[in-house]
């Protein structure tokens, strides 16, 4: 397992922008890990958003492709979300999760073995 920590969230009016990031604790585990962000809304499962794999190919969800980009900011050493066009719907706890190399799609949580804290994110209407 690795330490991952998430920043970032906060509230913000349907439309606007939010940047997450989450520090991973080796530079090495952040370029080459295959890392993704899951969300999670009162009550229901957590799903899937984006995800990079160690190819550096990203993956998203239908709920927010064309809206959502994950990268890795080699400077930083963090793994980030930017999240644009925001809905009352992409309210939740959004959490940052790493497991060891992958190639492909990898947006089930039970695919993951190292998560962070979360952080909120909330969007009014």
């Amino acid at each position: 397992q690795v330490q991952l920590v998430e920043s970032g969230g906060g509230s913000v009016q349907a439309g606007g922008s939010l940047r997450l990031s989450c520090a991973a604790a080796s530079r090495l585990i952040a370029e080459s890990h295959c890392m993704a962000w899951f969300r999670q809304a009162p009550g229901k499962e957590r799903e899937g958003a984006a995800s990079i794999d160690t190819g550096g190919a990203t993956y998203y969800a239908d709920s927010v492709k064309g809206r959502f980009t994950i990268f890795r900011d080699n400077a930083k050493n963090t793994l980030d979300l930017q999240m644009n066009s925001l809905k009352p719907e992409d309210t939740a706890m959004y959490y940052c999760a790493a497991r060891a190399r992958c190639w492909g799609p990898f947006l089930k949580s039970s695919q993951y073995n190292s998560w962070g804290q979360g952080t909120q994110v909330t969007v009014s209407s």
